[in-house]
Order: structure tokens, then sequence, then C-alpha cells
């Protein structure tokens, strides 16, 4: 099983999320998501988005966008640059606290990613995301009222605390049992590792 630490505000975890199950499934494994808070990985880590990292760095975000142009022409994926970003996504995370190990957690996951990167939607305003859950066929007034509840709050801060303590530091973040691999790019190491371990 891998597990796969992301946050919906992270382009790269997106781009993620729609390659490693496949590649999971060519080894006859699974994929385990795994919910954090990006901003609060960010605080505990000492950690910053690259595009605040690298902005002085001359010539490097455009690098890691035309790196992002071609792994999305590589796999064929659908994708655009959210023109909200950066959102604020502490409800979507509450919300996926909420939905794992439910049978429509895919379905949420696959939305609220979809409506993020594809859509574009602006995702920190609360009726947008009732919207989208309801075009989903997802149970959106009790996935609101569940982002309010003491415990999914509680819920995501241990996630996302867990998960720095696992070595997290940014996202998408995966382990096969206790090795890392970060980022996109690392794919093809965690694909190489499968192939030695299955």
């Amino acid at each position: 099983m891998i597990d796969f630490y992301y946050d919906f505000g992270s382009p790269n975890a997106c781009l993620v999320h729609r390659v490693l199950p496949a590649l999971a499934a060519r080894h006859g494994t699974g994929v385990a998501w795994r919910p954090v808070l990006l901003g609060g990985v960010f605080k505990a880590t000492n950690n910053q988005s690259p595009i605040t990292a690298f902005a002085g760095v001359t010539g490097k975000n455009a690098y890691q966008a035309l790196e992002m142009r071609r792994f999305i022409e590589r796999h064929g994926l659908l994708f655009r640059m959210n023109p909200h970003f950066p959102v604020n996504t502490l409800l979507m995370m509450r919300g996926a606290v909420f939905a794992a190990g439910k049978d429509w957690e895919a379905a949420y996951i696959d939305a609220m990613f979809d409506a993020m990167w594809v859509a574009g939607e602006r995702m920190d305003d609360p009726p947008t995301v009732m919207r989208v859950l309801q075009t989903a066929g997802l149970p959106a007034e009790e996935i609101a009222a569940a982002t309010q509840e003491a415990g999914v709050k509680q819920g995501l801060v241990a996630a996302t605390e867990a998960a720095v303590a696992r070595g997290v530091f940014g996202a998408p973040t995966m382990f096969l049992r206790d090795e890392m691999f970060f980022g996109k790019d690392s794919l093809s190491d965690l694909d190489w590792r499968l192939g030695q371990t299955t």
C-alpha cells in the first residue's frame, strides 16, 4: 500500500492523484489517501510553496511551469491552473478527513481536485463548495456540517501533525512502507522501487 499525503491546494498533488492509482495497480498494490493541511505542514517544517521559495531565483519558476506542462502532456491529463490560486483549503481538507473510509471518499477527492484544477472554481467560497458537492452527487449538507465539528477539526490537526512526525515537509508526498517519495518527479523512482519489491 502506498500512503499518499495530499492537499487539494497543491497542483502537483492533483497531478500525482491522476497518475498514482494506475502506477500502483500495475504493481498489484493500492493507494491510501492521507489528507493534510499544507499550510500547517509548511509552518511546522519552516517550508513554503515553490512559487514563493524560488521567487528570487531567475528562471526557476518558469522551468517548473515547463516541467508541469510536459508532465501533463506526457500523461494526457486535463488540467489548468486555478485563477484564484492560492486557495485556502481548510474546509476542503476537513471534508477529506470526514470522507475518509466512506464509500464516497474517492468521489469526494475527485470532485475537489476537479473543481480546483480543471474547472478553476473558487473553492474557499462555501457556496461554491456546496454547489460542487451537490453537482457531484455527494452529501453536501452532511459534509458541510461535519467541517464544523470539533472531532473533524482536530482530526485534520492530528493528521497534519502525524504527517510531519513521519517526515512530510510538503505535498505531494508518498510512502512505500518507510521510504519517502516527494513530488511528482519521484513517481519514476517509486515505480522502480515497486518493481523491486512486488
